[in-house]
């Protein structure tokens, strides 16, 4: 059965990103060795969206995109974007070091129990 789910950036940047996830955005994280550190994430979710591409996308989520986009503006964080409203949520873009670029939102669903 599955237990979890892992994602990753790939980047030449990874140590930035490293430094970014665990100081700006201070995701609890696991030293693995070597500087290599894997961040815990508190809550995951997977979804299939309708395109005419086929990729996937990493997301954070928030219960406050106001306040947390106002918290990681504080911190030097770059919005590409405002914020627009879908049917599941709102949200806007950031852009991380080394280039990846993520979704952050609000959704306007409930999970079944977990959220």
């Amino acid at each position: 059965m599955i237990t979890g789910i892992h994602a990753s950036f790939s980047s030449p940047a990874a140590q930035r990103i490293r430094t970014f996830l665990r100081d700006v955005l201070e995701l609890p994280y696991t030293d693995i060795g070597g500087g290599f550190l894997v961040f815990d994430v508190p809550d995951a979710e997977v979804a299939a969206n309708e395109s005419t591409d086929v990729a996937h996308d990493i997301s954070f989520s928030t219960d406050d995109l106001e306040g947390t986009i106002a918290a990681l503006k504080a911190k030097g964080v770059r919005f590409t974007n405002g914020t627009t409203e879908e049917v599941w949520g709102f949200k806007t873009f950031f852009d991380m070091p080394g280039g990846p670029r993520v979704m952050l939102y609000q959704p306007k669903y409930k999970r079944n129990g977990v959220r």
